[in-house]
């Protein structure tokens, strides 16, 4: 099949999630399980690989388009827009941009096309937001590596085919491709999450796993500084957009319910402490869309405030997320704290993306360094 047009990707997406995706997400959550026939009507119509390169059989979409779609898919079910940011923002992106041309020319086509699926494996026990203390190990064979260790609540394990992982060598970090056919890869399913239960979140178990010098994404050592930095760089980037779009959806079913409840014979709208709750919604949904629009227009020129304007979207957005989706569960009130109602999924899966790609405090921390370097007097 030849790779779509970034447009026909976004028509494509526009209408299945709003006839398919949002309708199911109650009950992808419910099973905790991300049906395969959804994945392959994302293939097939090109969202997986959106941002590939048509080189590569990919729909080359720019990066504001990519948040729009994003955003759609995202509204729509969180659990289906994970599976976005994981294999095309946090894989497929950064082989893009960091893999060499025997890789790219190996896996893109590939991962673009869905006929396999990538996942982030970084996150271990102990290491989460302090990268630097993974203890997945390699040791360097005469024609490759072999990896040991765990690695936790990585996204779409379950079903991958490809593996992004990340490994030391006595404090070196490097990064490396794993096929799951590899002997010695084991994944075991992981359950019990607050939000993004349909993600097929599993353990990943390597034991001597050996790998093939061509399989490792860079060069010995780049994997922190280069590739996860890239990679979450990229990921933070969708998670913005999560942001934006959880919030979008809450927003929708707060003033939906506002204009139909009535409580003392007047419409709960009416009241000004919830029109309050909309007013305030309303205003900063329009504003954290508009931050992530920056970022993407400074991704797209690559500017050097990429990174800071993905930063700071990042952090707005999933801080208003998680209070959108608050509000909207208290505008609802009962209804809201039931699942027949999105209010209380979207409640959940907002505090997650303050989690992850970067916690909200290490977005403070580094948004904070921004601005004494940028604003504070020089005398």
């Amino acid at each position: 099949m030849s790779a779509r047009r970034p447009a026909e990707v976004l028509d494509w997406a526009r209408a299945f999630a709003e006839e398919e995706l949002a309708p199911s997400a109650g009950e992808f959550d419910r099973t905790g399980q991300l049906p395969g026939s959804v994945i392959r009507q994302l293939a097939d119509a090109g969202v997986l690989g959106a941002v590939v390169p048509p080189r590569w059989g990919g729909a080359g979409m720019d990066a504001l388009d990519y948040g729009e779609l994003t955003e759609v898919v995202g509204k729509a079910c969180s659990s289906t827009r994970a599976l976005l940011t994981v294999h095309t923002s946090l894989v497929c992106e950064t082989l893009v941009e960091r893999a060499s041309d025997r890789i790219k020319d190996k896996y893109l086509p590939d991962l673009a096309s869905g006929r396999r699926i990538g996942c982030f494996a970084l996150s271990e026990a102990d290491a989460g937001s302090d990268a630097a203390s993974v203890t997945t190990s390699y040791t360097r064979q005469r024609d490759g590596f072999v990896l040991n260790g765990r690695k936790k609540w990585i996204s779409f394990a379950g079903i991958a085919d490809l593996f992004l992982v990340f490994a030391t060598d006595n404090g070196v970090l490097s990064a490396f491709l794993v096929d799951r056919d590899t002997p010695g890869v084991r994944t075991a399913p992981m359950t019990g999450f607050l939000g993004n239960r349909a993600t097929h979140i599993a353990e990943v178990v390597l034991t001597d796993v050996a790998v093939p010098e061509e399989n490792l994404v860079g060069r010995i050592g780049a994997g922190f500084g280069f590739i996860a930095n890239t990679a979450l760089f990229h990921g933070r980037y969708s998670i913005a957009w999560a942001g934006v779009a959880i919030a979008q959806a809450a927003l929708e079913e707060m003033c939906t319910y506002a204009t139909r409840r009535e409580q003392f014979g007047v419409q709960i709208g009416a009241h000004q402490l919830v029109q309050k709750m909309v007013a305030d919604a309303v205003t900063n949904v329009d504003a954290a869309r508009e931050l992530c629009r920056q970022a993407g227009r400074a991704r797209a020129e690559r500017s050097v405030e990429a990174v800071m304007r993905t930063n700071i979207a990042k952090y707005f957005s999933s801080t208003i997320a998680q209070q959108v989706t608050s509000d909207a569960v208290q505008v609802l009130g009962g209804n809201g704290c039931w699942d027949q109602y999105p209010a209380e999924r979207l409640f959940r899966e907002a505090k997650i993306l303050e989690i992850i790609e970067g916690t909200s405090q290490l977005q403070q921390v580094m948004i904070a360094d921004h601005g004494y370097k940028t604003f504070a007097r020089k005398s």
